[in-house]
């Protein structure tokens, strides 16, 4: 009996490590089908005999993002959907910039581990673990140094140097989709329930409607 449990115990954990990330792609390639018809987990392959190097080909990484908003960054995503030829192969990146003092916010990727590395300035980096201990992981990073975020836990960054900043990231996903945690929670469309909110975060209703009122 003991060694059946133990058997269906590891075909349980063989099956979820195979489930944790993007399938294993079963061909050279598929060039993700925007316009195509059928509906699966992903995109469906283009014909591999209209494939061409421009689906494989992303221009841009080396252009500045623009940092004039109300956090202070840019990230320029090279995902699936920028780069078609990705479709399958369980990987995306993105460059993010900073402005002095700017902040990519508290969010998270539910789809994908993040490792990141420093091109330019000085970056603070941190991330939340989860439930119950809710530690804080956090670092200053110099320009070269890498750090990476587990898959789906909150994180963060802050450019904490005296001039602007720039990293580049990598994504364990083609499309590792991002939750930003502000505003999922005061920007959802319909606005959830101010009074919901107010006793989630223990404040008045009136400093949640004022918080709402920005996003």
């Amino acid at each position: 009996m003991a060694s059946h449990l133990l058997f269906l115990g590891l075909i349980m954990i063989f099956c979820s490590i195979a489930l944790a990330s993007d399938s294993s792609p079963l061909q050279d390639f598929c060039v993700a089908d925007s316009n195509g018809p059928v509906q699966v987990n992903g995109l469906a392959c283009k014909d591999p005999k209209l494939v061409q190097a421009t689906d494989f080909f992303f221009s841009g990484l080396n252009l500045i993002g623009n940092t004039s908003n109300a956090v202070g960054s840019r990230v320029t995503p090279v995902t699936v959907a920028q780069l078609p030829g990705l479709n399958t192969l369980g990987i995306s990146m993105a460059r993010v910039d900073y402005a002095l003092w700017g902040i990519n916010p508290p969010h998270t990727h539910p789809r994908a581990t993040e490792i990141f590395t420093v091109l330019e300035g000085t970056i603070q980096v941190g991330f939340i673990t989860s439930n119950p201990e809710n530690r804080l992981i956090s670092k200053v990073l110099q320009t070269g140094d890498v750090f990476v975020f587990p898959e789906g836990l909150v994180h963060f960054q802050r450019n904490v140097g005296n001039c602007n900043a720039v990293a580049i990231v990598g994504l364990s996903s083609q499309n590792p989709g991002v939750i930003t945690v502000a505003n999922t929670i005061f920007g959802a469309k319909p606005d959830i329930p101010d009074d919901l909110l107010a006793k989630a975060f223990q404040v008045e209703v009136k400093v949640v409607d004022q918080i709402q009122s920005k996003f």
